[in-house]
């Protein structure tokens, strides 16, 4: 994957809209009223009719980046740099405190082993960000994250921790909403993985426990949806600096529509800017199922 192929191929993809008027009223009517700045992107995988708001604006992706670790680290699994069946030694000096980590909170002493399929699906499905760092040094840094995505629609300069650090440090790592898209759409059709790990990281993640009231908030029980979820610090201020999710839909017919939303330096409540998220996916589903 090279930045000038993905440059050129999003720019021309997304200049090309077809008829989704009314989806763009109701997402307008949706965001009208919000305060909030919010990023979305749509795309139906069946017909290539595309839609977007600040679609290739820059936003914080917050812990939507683990599908870009994810990623890196299954390219080197595919590669045979890496097994899915090693082992690592996760000590008790790498789980560290004050940060979301259900692994510590069922490990708190750490010194125990779990296999680096293990540490991706902690990763990816519960969101915990001391076993997302481990991959991070695992595979040789956010650089090398970097240098795998290869794009001038993603940066990457923190790590989990580094993103804790102050209030400023969790907006440096961003992406564009036309580019997640375009970003999981070559994951779905095995351009970026061998189908096994394709398979593999999609079935991950499926199976995400956090954020249920964002893309998959107001869609019908049982719906399929891979998804990534990102949520940042609320300041005393009462602004919360991001609450975001990307994800692949299946529709009832087996077809997919894929969705970025990310809603940015929002002073509404927290559960109603997820509400913000699940609503304009509502309404997408809502066009795309009734036609």
């Amino acid at each position: 994957m090279t930045k000038f192929f993905l440059l050129i191929f999003v720019t021309v993809f997304y200049t090309q809209t077809f008829g989704q008027t009314d989806l763009r009223e109701k997402i307008e009517q949706i965001i009208s009223t919000k305060k909030a700045d919010v990023g979305v992107s749509i795309l139906n995988l069946e017909n290539g009719d595309t839609l977007s708001f600040n679609g290739n604006k820059h936003y914080p992706m917050i812990s939507a980046f683990k599908f870009h670790i994810a990623l890196t680290v299954l390219d080197k699994v595919d590669k045979g740099e890496l097994s899915l069946n090693q082992k690592l030694f996760i000590k008790k000096s790498e789980l560290l405190e004050n940060t979301w980590s259900p692994f510590r909170e069922k490990y708190p002493n750490g010194d125990v082993s779990i296999t680096l399929k293990e540490a991706l699906q902690w990763t990816i499905s519960v969101s915990d960000n001391n076993l997302c760092d481990i991959l991070i040094r695992l595979v040789g840094g956010v650089k090398t994250v970097d240098n795998f995505i290869n794009s001038a629609d993603f940066i990457i300069k923190n790590d989990e921790e580094g993103m804790h650090q102050n209030w400023d440090a969790q907006f440096l790592n961003t992406t564009t909403p036309n580019f997640s898209n375009q970003l999981l759409k070559r994951f779905l059709e095995n351009k970026l993985l061998t189908k096994k790990s394709t398979k593999f990281l999609y079935k991950t993640m499926v199976s995400t426990s956090v954020g249920q009231n964002r893309i998959k908030g107001k869609l019908p029980t049982n719906t399929e949806v891979a998804h990534r979820t990102g949520s940042s610090f609320t300041n005393d201020a009462g602004l919360t600096g991001a609450i975001n999710d990307i994800g692949i839909v299946r529709l009832p017919n087996g077809k997919y529509f894929i969705i970025s939303i990310f809603v940015h330096n929002t002073t509404e409540k927290f559960k109603d800017g997820e509400e913000i998220i699940a609503d304009i996916t509502k309404a997408t589903w809502d066009n795309y199922t009734t036609k």
